[in-house]
C-alpha cells in the first residue's frame, strides 16, 4: 500500500506529492512562488499520514501513458480491482473508448473505439494469444488478479502484429522485481446476488521474493486466484418470421412471432488461474524471465426452456389476398396463428392447441489458456540490444453437453394448450394458457379452462443427447529482436529490425449419442414423464411467467448421463469437425526518433499468411476429406508522432493498418456442393481478410501534481469487409470431375464491400487535492475526485446485394458499434477512507444483418448501463475491508429487430412496424465484501 508525503515549507502557495512505493512515480507542483528559488523551497517534500490507492493508480498509469510513444489507456496495477471487476473486460471498460459486451450480466467482449470485438487482439506480457474461441477474444475467462497492468493500444506499431485492427489489449503480469523484497498479497471475499438469492466467493494470493545470485539477482513469483459466482438468469426470446400464407393486405409490415420461450438458468460460473514467474539478471545488461500463466473459466449452467411452437400448423393458414372482416373469432378453423380475421395481431392474440418443445439442458463449459513464455534482453556495447523469445500457448474451449433431454407435446391438439400472447410490452412475455377443446368438425377448437401449472400438459419424452465438444487451439511463437540506439538526423534514435514466426492449430473435436426409443429409454434409467425428473422447487427468479413450472432435477441428469455413456457409444459428428493450421512469417523495420520537442516512430511490417484446413465435404454426392490451402502477403505501415506542446502538453498523430483475418472455423473447407439445386455451401478458405488504414489525432494535457484532460479524433478507412450472404461462387476451385461450378450460388462467409469509421474521444480525471488551499477549501474536501469520457463514432459500410433476394446492397453500420460510451465517475480518499461510484453507458449497437425480407430485419442491442460503488478502509496500512456493489440500476439486456430498416427490391424502404424484442434477460444487483492484506 503507498504512502503520501505531503509538503506544507515557508512561502509555499502549492503542494507537491511524492508517491511511494511499487509505482516508483513522482509528481511535480509547480508553486506559486515568483523565481527559481523559492519554487525549489515551495516543492521540497516534508510528512503527511494517509492511504491514496486511487490517486496512485491513476498517477501512475498517466506515467505509463505519457511517456509511450504511441496512442495508449492504461490501468495500473492498484486500478485492477478497485471497483468489483473480477475479469480483464470489466477492469478495462473504465478506459475511454472501451466498451464491452456482456453474457449472463458478466463482461466478456472488448470493442475498441466501437470497432467490432473481433479486431480487438489479446495478449500476455506482449505476445498474441489465441483465445479459446478464437478471434472473438474472450476477456472473462482472464482475471484481473494476474495483472500488474493492462495497456490498450488503439493505434499499433510494426511490432505488433498486424492482425492487430483497432488495437490490442495486452495484460502485463507482475513480477518479483516490481516489490523492494519478500512480499505477499492477498484478497478474500464473500458476495451475495439478490436475483435467486445466490452466493459469490472469491480469493487471490501473490507471493514473491527476491535473491541474490553472484553478482545479479532472480526474482520469484507465483499467484493464484479464484472467483465463483452462483446465480439465476431471467430470459426470454422471441423468433419472428414473415408468414408466407399471410396474403390479407397489410401483409408487408408484419411479422409474426413463430415460436415464443423462457429459458430459465441456473448457473455457477468459476474463475481459476495460476502463475508463476522466475525472473534471473545477473547483470545490469542482461535479463531472462520464465513465465507461465493458466487460466481457467468453468460455467456449470442448467436451462429450463419452454418453447411455444406457434406455427407449428402455420399450413392451415388461407392464403387468400383479400380483405377480410376482422372480428373476434374465438372458434376459428385453423389455430389462428397469424390469421388476421380473426383479429389476431402480431402482437397480441390467441393460438389454439400449439406444440410445447421443452428443453431440460445441462452443460458443462470450461475455457482454458495455458501460456509459457522464455525471454531474454541483452544490451551491448554501442547501442546495441538484443530480445528474444519463445512461447507455447494451448487454448481449449470445452462446449460439452452433459446431458440434454427433449419433451414435446403429443400431436392431438385437445391434449396440447391454447396459449394468448401478448408482446405489446417489449420487456415482458407472459403467455397465459388454457385447455384446448374440440368443437364440432374436425378442425375447429376453442380454449378452454385456464391453466397455471405447465407441467400438467402431458409432453412425453422424445430425445436424450449427449454431446461431447472441445476445441483445442496450440500456437508456438519465436520472435528475435535486433536495436541499435544511435545518433540520426539530430535526435536520440533507435532502429529495430525484428523477425516473428507464429504456427497455431486448431481441431475442432465433435461427437454425440442421441437416443428417442422407449426401450432405449428404460435401458438408461430416464423415465418418460417429465414430473419424474423433476423438483419441486419454487421458481427463483423474478420474471412474470404466467404459468409455474418445475426445475429438472440436475443430478438424475447426471445419472442417467453416466448410464448413457455406459451403454451407448459417440458417434463424430464429420461435418463439425476440422482441423486448420496457420503459419504466419513476419518482419518488420521500425525507427524511433526522440527529439527535445518530442518523438517520432515509423516502419513496415511485412507478414506472409499460410492457411491449411482439413475438413469434411461432399462434392458431387461423394463425401469425404479434403484439403485446402491458400497464402497470402501483406504490408503494414505505421507512423507515429508524438509532439511536446509544452512539459505537460502533447500532441499526437498517427498512421496505421491492419488486417483482421477470417477465424478459423470460417476458413475450413467443409462445403456442401448440391449439383442439383447449383449451388455451394460452407466454409472458404480463400476469404480475404479485412483491411483497415487509420488516421489519429490526439490532444493530451497532463495537470500537475495529478490530472488528465484528453481530446482526440479518429479515422479508419475498411475494405473487403466479411459478411454471410449469397452470392456467385465465381471459381474454378470445385470444377471437379468436368463440372463448371463456378457460376453457383455460394452461402457463407464473403468479402463484401468498403466502409470506413470515424468519431472522437474526450477524457478527463481531476482531484481536487492540489486546489483546497488556494481555493479556501477544508482539509477534508480535498479527497474529492472524477473521471469522465466519451467516445462517439458513426460506421459506415456497404452490404451488398444478397443473391436471389429483394434486399439490394445499402449502407450499414459495423457490427457491434455504439456511437456513443462514457463513463462517469467521482470518488473520495482521505484518512484510510477509499470510496468510488461508478457509471458506464454505451447506445444500441448493431447484432446482425438481414439477408432476405424473410428475416424481421437487422438486430440490435438496446443500450446497455451499470452503475457500480465500491468502498475501502485501510485498518492499518497491511490490511484493509472492502465493499462492492454492481449493476445497482439492475437494467435488463435486450435484442430487438427493425423490420422497417430493409429495402424492397425498388430501394424503398419498408414501412417500419413496432420494435419486436428478440432477446429480453436480467440478472439483478449483486454486492461483496471482503478483506485485503497487503505486506
Amino acid at each position: 500500500m503507498t504512502h503520501f508525503v505531503r509538503a506544507a515549507s515557508r512561502g509555499t502557495s502549492g503542494l507537491r506529492f511524492l508517491l511511494l512505493g511499487s509505482s516508483a512515480l513522482a509528481l511535480a507542483v509547480p508553486a506559486h512562488a515568483a523565481d527559481a528559488a523559492a519554487e525549489e523551497e515551495a516543492n521540497a517534500p516534508i510528512v503527511v499520514n494517509g492511504s491514496r490507492p486511487i490517486a496512485e493508480s491513476e498517477a501512475a498509469a498517466l506515467d505509463v501513458q505519457k511517456k509511450s510513444d504511441s496512442l495508449v489507456a492504461v490501468l495500473s496495477a492498484d486500478g485492477v480491482g478497485r471497483l468489483p471487476d473480477q475479469n480483464i473486460a470489466q477492469a478495462t471498460s473504465r478506459l475511454p473508448g472501451v466498451a464491452i459486451e456482456r453474457d449472463q450480466g458478466q463482461a466478456r467482449y472488448i470493442s475498441l473505439r466501437g470497432a467490432p470485438n473481433y479486431w480487438t487482439t489479446l495478449s500476455f506480457d506482449g505476445i498474441n494469444v489465441v483465445s479459446p474461441e478464437g478471434r472473438d477474444a474472450r476477456f472473462d475467462s482472464i482475471p484481473s488478479a494476474i495483472a500488474k497492468q493492462v495497456v490498450v493500444s488503439k493505434a499499433v506499431t510494426p511490432d505488433m502484429p498486424g492482425e492487430t485492427v483497432s488495437g490490442n489489449v495486452n495484460v502485463i503480469t507482475r513480477s518479483a522485481f516490481d516489490f523492494s523484497g519478500l512480499h505477499v498479497q492477498g484478497k478474500a471475499g464473500i458476495g451475495y446476488a439478490e436475483l435467486g438469492d445466490r452466493r459469490e466467493y472469491e480469493g487471490s494470493l501473490v507471493v514473491s521474493d527476491r535473491f541474490k545470485a553472484g553478482d545479479g539477482e532472480i526474482g520469484v513469483l507465483v499467484s493464484g486466484s479464484f472467483f465463483e459466482r452462483n446465480m439465476v438468469t431471467d430470459n426470454f426470446e422471441i423468433d419472428w418470421e414473415r408468414v408466407s400464407q399471410d396474403q390479407r393486405p397489410g401483409n408487408g409490415t408484419r411479422f409474426w412471432a413463430r415460436e415464443t420461450e423462457n429459458k430459465l438458468y441456473r448457473l455457477q460460473r468459476r474463475n481459476w488461474s495460476v502463475s508463476g514467474r522466475l525472473d534471473w539478471q545477473p547483470d545490469a545488461d542482461n535479463t531472462i524471465s520464465l513465465r507461465s500463466v493458466y487460466t481457467i473459466f468453468t460455467d456449470n449452467e442448467a436451462r429450463d426452456n419452454y418453447i411455444f411452437d406457434l406455427d407449428d400448423r402455420q399450413g392451415d393458414l388461407s392464403n387468400s389476398n383479400a380483405a377480410c372482416t376482422i372480428a373476434a373469432n374465438t372458434t376459428p378453423t385453423n389455430t389462428g396463428y397469424a390469421d388476421v380475421c380473426i383479429g389476431n395481431t402480431p402482437l397480441t392474440g390467441t393460438v389454439y392447441g400449439i406444440d410445447i418443445n421443452q428443453r431440460s439442458t445441462l452443460r458443462n463449459f470450461r475455457q482454458s489458456i495455458f501460456t509459457n513464455t522464455l525471454e531474454g534482453n541483452h544490451s551491448f556495447g554501442d547501442g546495441w540490444k538484443i530480445g528474444w523469445l519463445g512461447n507455447y500457448t494451448e487454448s481449449e474451449d470445452d462446449r460439452s453437453v452433459t446431458g440434454e433431454a427433449r419433451w414435446n407435446s403429443p400431436s392431438t391438439r385437445t391434449l396440447r394448450p391454447t396459449v394468448a400472447y401478448d408482446f405489446s410490452n417489449p420487456g415482458r412475455n407472459t403467455p397465459l394458457l388454457f385447455n384446448t377443446l374440440q368443437l364440432s368438425g374436425p378442425t375447429r377448437y376453442t380454449a378452454g379452462t385456464a391453466v397455471t401449472a405447465i407441467d400438467s400438459f402431458n409432453k412425453p419424452l422424445s430425445s436424450l443427447r449427449l454431446l461431447d465438444a472441445i476445441d483445442t487451439t496450440k500456437a508456438y511463437t519465436g520472435r528475435l529482436i535486433v536495436s541499435k540506439d544511435a545518433d540520426f538526423l539530430g535526435a536520440n534514435a533507435t532502429f529495430k529490425v525484428g523477425v516473428q514466426f507464429d504456427q497455431r492449430t486448431k481441431v475442432a473435436d465433435e461427437s454425440q449419442i442421441e437416443i428417442t426409443s422407449a426401450a432405449d429409454f428404460t435401458r438408461v434409467g430416464i423415465s418418460t414423464n417429465y414430473n419424474d425428473f423433476s423438483l419441486n422447487d419454487a421458481f427463483a427468479g423474478a420474471l412474470p411467467m404466467g404459468y409455474t413450472f418445475r426445475y429438472f432435477d440436475t443430478d438424475k441428469m447426471r445419472e442417467v448421463a453416466a448410464a448413457t455413456r455406459a451403454a451407448f457409444t459417440f458417434t463424430p459428428n464429420t461435418a463439425n469437425n476440422y482441423d486448420v493450421r496457420e503459419q504466419v512469417l513476419a518482419g518488420f523495420a521500425m525507427g524511433t526518433l526522440r527529439y527535445d520537442w518530442g518523438s517520432v516512430v515509423g516502419g513496415v511490417r511485412v507478414e506472409h499468411v499460410k492457411n491449411r484446413g482439413i475438413a469434411e465435404a461432399t462434392i458431387a454426392g461423394v463425401t469425404g476429406l479434403v484439403t485446402a490451402e491458400s497464402s497470402q502477403t501483406l504490408a503494414f505501415p505505421s507512423l507515429h508522432v508524438n509532439y511536446d506542446l509544452a512539459e505537460d502538453k502533447k500532441l499526437r498523430v498517427s498512421f496505421n493498418s491492419g488486417a483482421a483475418r477470417a477465424d478459423y472455423d470460417v476458413l475450413r473447407p467443409n462445403v456442401v456442393v448440391n449439383d442439383a439445386n447449383l449451388t455451394i455451401s460452407g466454409g472458404n478458405p480463400a476469404v480475404k481478410p479485412e483491411r483497415a488504414y487509420g488516421v489519429d489525432a490526439y490532444f493530451e494535457w497532463y495537470l500537475r501534481p495529478q490530472g488528465y484532460l484528453m481530446a482526440g479524433v479518429f479515422y479508419k478507412k475498411v475494405e473487403d469487409v466479411l459478411y454471410t450472404q449469397r452470392r456467385t461462387f465465381n471459381s474454378d476451385a470445385l470444377n471437379i470431375g468436368g463440372t463448371d461450378r463456378s457460376q453457383y450460388t455460394f452461402s457463407g462467409i464473403t468479402n463484401g464491400g468498403n466502409g470506413r469509421i470515424f468519431g472522437f474521444e474526450v477524457a478527463a480525471q481531476l482531484q481536487l487535492e492540489p486546489w483546497t488551499e488556494n481555493l479556501g477549501l477544508p482539509d477534508w474536501t480535498g479527497g474529492f475526485g472524477i473521471s469522465a469520457n466519451l467516445t462517439y463514432n458513426d460506421s459506415e459500410v456497404t452490404k451488398p446485394e444478397v443473391l436471389a433476394s429483394a434486399v439490394p446492397a445499402r449502407k450499414v453500420r459495423l457490427p457491434g458499434t455504439s456511437d456513443v460510451i462514457y463513463n462517469v465517475g467521482a470518488y473520495y480518499e482521505k484518512y484510510g477512507i477509499s470510496m468510488r461510484l461508478q457509471y458506464q453507458r454505451r447506445s444500441t449497437w448493431l447484432d446482425g444483418y438481414a439477408d432476405d425480407l424473410a428475416d424481421a430485419g437487422d438486430t440490435y442491442w438496446a443500450a446497455d448501463d451499470e452503475l457500480d460503488f465500491s468502498a475501502r478502509y485501510a485498518i492499518t496500512p497491511n490490511f484493509e475491508v472492502y465493499f462492492d456493489a454492481s449493476n445497482l440500476l439492475n437494467n435488463p439486456g435486450r435484442r430487438y429487430s427493425e423490420p422497417g430498416n430493409l429495402l424492397t427490391a425498388t430501394g424503398t424502404p419498408t414501412p417500419a412496424t413496432d420494435v419486436q424484442t428478440i432477446e429480453f434477460e436480467r440478472f439483478g444487483r449483486r454486492y461483496a465484501a471482503g478483506v485485503r492484506i497487503n505486506f
